[in-house]
């Protein structure tokens, strides 16, 4: 399903040898020849090849803020802030954090997808929930096209419009980016440019739990009332987040020519030049020595907005600007890297590749500087700049052990002693007929905070950290596959030292009794010296009878501090379903039920000011988990085509009624979902 540099079919491999998995195929029109995809990763751009998304089982979860088995806390409306319950799961901080809980939709340059294709490529993917006044839409567009073998062009647009079901807590993100790609012989190039913005209203959460848990003590004697009925903290209240990304890597090989014998095709022999009648052999380019240049630029922008100054007065600890004030944070990022490559396979003695490189990182960040109300508008920049050196030692070819260990050390700068080591590898193995594959993940690193865990001045919450070490974070995971079986199992374990996170420091006010009546609401950074030690089982099992399926997830966690990082105990999946193929298995049908389990914890709590999710205060936590939810489904999969519809919450009236996945934010009530999913190749 592709064709190489040099002009070779290669059949069911890709142009560097790497096979395509299509065994999610059902349609074989569905993928034309010379489709394939692959991403890049972000400090030297090596290619990672990727299947092509033909998902029918479990696309109703493609859209869910949940998460496609549910593991994730999120604030109940399409495109809101999340957190992943598995800790395991949880990415590592970006230095502008703000937007990191919208991974849903924000996309980093190692998630960008490529494709290379023989003719036009387009998928369009529209979500939507039936309300009549607080639906929530989603449409996605993918469109990827070659001008040749080599290079090639495409766009991506997400946009994201969720009204919400509850009162002032509406989304709307655009995302949208241009990629392009070139891989010739001699030179490779990537690159990505694409924006953010992302405008949430922040509603505080809803002022009574009991609206959800005991509805009937808060009607007020009707005999029910809608989820807009609902009193939220806030009313006028809002963040904006926009970002600006360009992301550009390439390299220069340096390498020769060899004649290979082509055991693809019988009639593989070309004529010689010069219109001969001798004959040659296919010739392959083989690199030895790779030059690569890698740069990012980050333009982000931050606004909290807020319009009812009386209101945030009576629920903050502070408010250091006038009314309707607005926070502007500015971030801008340049990092250069540059490497140079032994490429490995060049010869007998090449086993592995082995890359050294050099990067330098500039920072500029703004913030507020004074707490005058009359000059709010006087700014700060804090300026950094950090150089990196480090080295990459890694095998991406066979089919039987692969493996990628890289070492990076900050010489100088803000960050100057951070260093981590980080190693990955696989194992393939073929046991009684089985595919057997096994994966080992490692690293340990020394991490400087990022800048707005030391410094962060706002309306509300203001702190300077200049004492916070850094953070020491050691993992060993591993994960077995068996493919025959359908199981899959994951154990790790991580120790922290200085382990730094955002607290709620609310202060409590008391009546005349000295009983708690409120909390002036407040955060600050803080950082736990001592070691905290989080173990993590995941099993995955995949069971068929028949038409009858059965796909779950089970998970366990302990956190040796859990008043520090609070985890789930268990978290559990199941997803039950029948699945036929009709008129002569053209229409793949699958009709079902999803259930996700959690035990009860104090998960973290949602800031709107940081838009950050954070510890609970001590004095009142509230737990969540200990209910289960379920949706029932059908998908249906007709040639290029993929329908779902889903009936949201099922249950949410049962037991009861807990169905929150951060506290005091419910999840939707009971709704009809429906996705559709396109793809068009001309």
């Amino acid at each position: 399903m592709g064709t190489s540099a040099s002009g070779r079919d290669l059949g069911t491999h890709d142009r560097n040898g790497n096979p395509i998995d299509t065994t999610a195929v059902t349609d074989a029109s569905t993928i034309p020849i010379g489709l394939y995809q692959w991403k890049v990763t972000r400090r030297l751009g090596n290619v990672i090849p990727v299947p092509v998304d033909t998902l029918h089982a479990g696309f109703q979860n493609s859209n869910d803020p949940a998460g496609l088995t549910g593991q994730y806390n999120y604030l109940g409306n399409l495109g809101s802030p999340r957190m992943s319950r598995i800790f395991f799961d949880r990415k590592e901080e970006s230095q502008f954090v703000f937007t990191d809980p919208y991974d849903q939709s924000v996309l980093r340059p190692e998630d960008v997808t490529f494709t290379n294709t023989l003719s036009p490529f387009t998928n369009l993917t529209y979500y939507k929930s039936f309300n009549n006044r607080n639906s929530e839409e989603r449409f996605k567009s993918y469109y990827s096209i070659n001008a040749n073998k080599r290079l090639g062009f495409g766009l991506y647009i997400d946009y994201i419009y969720g009204r919400g079901m509850y009162n002032n807590q509406s989304t709307a993100q655009f995302n949208g980016g241009l990629f392009a790609s070139y891989r010739g012989d001699k030179y490779d190039m990537h690159f990505i440019f694409n924006n953010d913005n992302l405008k949430t209203r922040e509603n505080g959460g809803i002022t009574d739990d009991r609206y959800i848990t005991n509805p009937l003590d808060m009607a007020e004697g009707k005999k029910q009332y809608n989820s807009t009925d609902i009193p939220t903290l806030f009313k006028k209240v809002w963040n904006h987040n926009t970002s600006y990304h360009a992301f550009l890597t390439h390299r220069y090989n340096l390498g020769f020519y060899r004649e290979v014998a082509d055991s693809l095709k019988n009639d593989s022999i070309q004529a010689a030049p010069n219109d001969s009648t001798e004959s040659v052999m296919p010739r392959e380019f083989v690199p030895v020595t790779s030059f690569i240049h890698t740069l990012e630029l980050d333009f982000n922008g931050r606004k909290y907005i807020t319009q009812d100054d009386a209101q945030n007065r009576d629920y903050f600890e502070h408010t250091y600007f006038g009314n309707d004030s607005i926070d502007q944070f500015r971030r801008t990022n340049v990092r250069n890297t540059f490497g140079i490559s032994l490429r490995e396979g060049f010869n007998k003695w090449a086993k592995a590749g082995l890359t050294a490189f050099l990067t330098h990182e500039y920072r500029d960040f703004t913030l507020p500087d004074t707490t005058n109300v009359a000059d709010q508008r006087i700014i700060k920049h804090y300026k950094e700049n950090i150089v990196y050196v480090g080295g990459e030692l890694a095998k991406t070819q066979g089919n039987l052990l692969h493996y990628n260990v890289l070492g990076e050390f900050a010489v100088a700068g803000e960050d100057a002693g951070q260093f981590r080591l980080e190693g990955k590898g696989d194992l393939n193995l073929k046991l009684f007929g089985d595919s057997v594959r096994l994966d080992v993940n490692a690293y340990i690193k020394n991490l400087n905070p990022i800048f707005y865990y030391r410094n962060f001045h706002s309306k509300h919450y203001w702190w300077d950290n200049s004492d916070l070490s850094k953070i020491m974070r050691t993992r060993v995971e591993g994960k077995l596959n068996s493919k025959r079986l359908g199981t899959t199992l994951r154990v790790g374990v991580e120790n922290i030292k200085n382990y730094t996170y955002l607290a709620n420091t609310s202060l409590p006010i008391t009546n005349s009794s000295g009983e708690i009546t409120s909390f002036k609401n407040n955060a600050a950074v803080k950082q736990h010296s001592g070691n905290i030690q989080v173990f993590t089982a995941m099993l995955q099992q995949k069971l068929k009878f028949g038409i009858l399926h059965l796909d779950g997830e089970v998970v366990y966690q302990k956190s040796s501090e859990q008043s520090i990082l609070p985890l789930p105990e268990l978290s559990a999946y199941g997803n039950l379903y029948i699945h036929a193929g009709l008129v002569k298995n053209i229409l793949q049908v699958s009709l079902g039920a999803d259930v996700r389990y959690f035990t009860k914890y104090n998960a973290p709590d949602y800031s709107p000011v940081i838009g950050q999710f954070y510890l609970q205060k001590p004095e009142n936590q509230i737990a969540i988990g200990g209910h289960p939810m379920i949706n029932v489904y059908a998908n249906f999969h007709w040639k290029r085509t993929r329908i779902f519809l889903m009936m949201y919450n099922v249950n949410q009236n049962s037991g009861n009624s807990r169905y929150f996945l951060a506290p005091h934010y419910p999840i939707s009530p009971r709704i009809l979902k429906l996705g559709i999913s396109w793809n068009f190749f001309d």
